[in-house]
C-alpha cells in the first residue's frame, strides 16, 4: 500500500471514529485530542492569520503537521482557509463559528492547567494568553 492510500484510509478511520461516537465529550475530545488543535484554535482566537504567522508561534511544529492540522480543521468546520488571488499568493487561516465556540474549552483547559498542572515551562502564561 502506498503513503497517499494509507493517509487516505487514516482521514477516513479519523472521521468514522468521530461520527460514530455517540457521546459528545468523546467526539470534542477527539476533534482536540492532539498536541497542536488547541493551540491553533487559541492562535486564531484574535482573528485571521498566515501559515507562516502559525508556523512562528507554534514553536516546535513542523510545517508538515501544521499542514495536516489546519486541513483537519477545515474539513471539521472549525477553521477557514481563505485564499488571495495575489503574487506571490497569500493564505489566510481563521476560525469559523464552530471554531469560536471551542474557545472557552480552550480557556477552561488553560485554567485547568495553570490550576492543577503547574511546574510544566513548556506553555508560560504569557504564550497562552489570549
Amino acid at each position: 500500500m502506498d503513503h497517499a492510500t494509507s493517509r487516505s484510509r487514516t482521514i477516513v478511520a479519523h472521521r468514522e471514529t468521530t461520527k460514530s461516537l455517540g457521546c459528545p465529550v468523546a467526539r470534542t475530545a477527539q476533534l482536540i485530542s492532539n498536541k497542536w488543535t488547541p493551540l491553533i484554535v487559541r492562535d486564531l482566537a484574535d482573528g485571521c492569520r498566515r501559515f507562516s504567522e502559525l508556523e512562528r508561534s507554534l514553536i516546535g511544529i513542523s510545517p508538515k503537521t501544521l499542514s495536516e492540522r489546519l486541513k483537519r480543521l477545515e474539513e471539521a468546520d472549525v477553521v477557514e482557509r481563505h485564499c488571495f488571488a495575489e503574487v506571490p499568493p497569500r493564505v489566510q487561516y481563521s476560525l469559523t463559528e464552530r471554531g469560536f465556540a471551542l474557545i472557552p474549552v480552550i480557556e477552561q483547559m488553560r485554567s485547568f492547567g495553570g490550576r492543577w498542572l503547574t511546574g510544566d515551562a513548556s506553555c508560560s502564561d504569557g504564550d497562552d494568553a489570549y
